[in-house]
Order: C-alpha cells, then structure tokens, then sequence
C-alpha cells in the first residue's frame, strides 16, 4: 500500500496481485492463497480422492472429509472444484494418467505377462483397494456415476489395456487385444469378488483359480 499526501485529503492506491493470489473463506474469513500454494493444495486433494474412492466408493466419502483428509478447510473446496463429480472424473484421470502401474503391481522394472496376472491377483492388491486398481476398485460405482466420470473411467481402461497389449501373446494386434480385453475382465472380475465374498479362504481360491487359468492361455 502506498499513500500519496494531498492538501487535507489522502490517496490510497492498493494494488491486488490478482495473478498469483487467491482468496478462500476459512470458517468466515478470508485467508489468502498464493497461485503455487493453491496448486499444491490442488494436487493434494485430488491424490487423496483417488485413494478414498477407490476405499469407499464415489457415493461413500463427501467432500468435507475428502477435504479434512488431506488437512484443508471445506471452505476451500469450491475455490478448486466445481463440484464433487468434477473432482471424481478429474481424480479417476489422474489415477489412470500415473505411469508405472504394470511395475507397482508386480515390485518388477520389466514385469512379464504372467508378473503381472499374478501380482494383480495377489492377497497384497486385495488387501489394499486405496492404492490398486480402480477398475476393480470403482467398476461397479462408475456404471452410476454422471458422464464425466464415466468418460474418464473409459478412457483410463483404454489406457490400461493398450499397456496390456504389450505384455499379452498373440500373431496380430487384433488376437493381442482381444487377450488383453479377456485377461483384464479376468483379473477384475476376480478381485471385485476376492473381496465380496466372507470366506477366506474362498477368496484367496478365487485369486489362485484365475491366477493359473489366465496364466495358460
């Protein structure tokens, strides 16, 4: 702020920087946000979505927590997001958009087709929905979900089964595909119920099964 004397009167000239300053309300007040720290603030909660759908559920976390979760107010939510389904199709672009998951199921720089059966169909991944695959994790929500999620969701299986492509045998592209369109409906359609059931041991004998069957071909 500068001020400027002018006989009995006083100029205030304030410049906002409007360019790498935001303001939120925090509990009724303004707090400012510089355009680095909102980004970061960005980042960190569209991470946190994307682990808490994938253990929820789309319909099973609301914004407040999502927002608690990653250590932010609720008040700055709608400084970032449109809407809760804007930050659930962002969130599923950004899960899908991360590089490296053959590698992160398998521990393995250069997995092999059978690595990757057998590290997607692993107690570990079961275990773990918040960090794995959001195919198996969110399939069935997606089907309900508005169309921008459903659109990020197609285009991340899209994703998921181009890179399958380069592991799954096959004397054409068209035989590769249509292996990798199998083995993933395979490998999901087993977790999904490696989790459902009560039982176990039938879990872990629905996991082996396919693990074995999909193995083979």
């Amino acid at each position: 702020m500068t001020l400027f004397h002018d006989g009995h009167h006083v100029t205030v000239y304030m410049m906002h920087i409007m360019y790498n300053v935001k303001w939120y309300q925090n509990e009724g007040e303004a707090v400012r946000v510089t355009r680095k720290q909102s980004a970061a603030n960005r980042e960190k909660v569209l991470d946190v979505a994307g682990t808490l759908f994938r253990e929820r559920g789309f319909d099973g976390i609301g914004v407040a927590d999502i927002m608690k979760r990653a250590g932010l107010t609720h008040g700055g939510f709608y400084g970032q997001f449109a809407s809760k389904d804007d930050l659930a199709a962002e969130a599923t672009a950004r899960v899908f958009g991360k590089a490296g998951w053959q590698q992160r199921q398998t521990g393995k720089a250069d997995p092999s087709f059978g690595d990757v059966v057998r590290g997607y169909l692993s107690p570990r991944h079961r275990d773990d929905p918040g960090t794995g695959c959001l195919l198996a994790a969110l399939g069935s929500d997606a089907a309900r979900q508005p169309r921008a999620v459903r659109r990020a969701f197609t285009d991340g299986f899209r994703l998921r089964i181009d890179e399958l492509m380069k592991l799954v045998p096959g004397r054409s592209q068209a035989a590769r595909r249509e292996k990798a369109l199998a083995t993933m409906a395979g490998l999901v359609g087993a977790l999904i119920l490696s989790r459902a059931v009560d039982d176990p041991a039938l879990s872990d004998e629905i996991l082996e099964a396919t693990a074995t069957e999909l193995g083979r071909r």
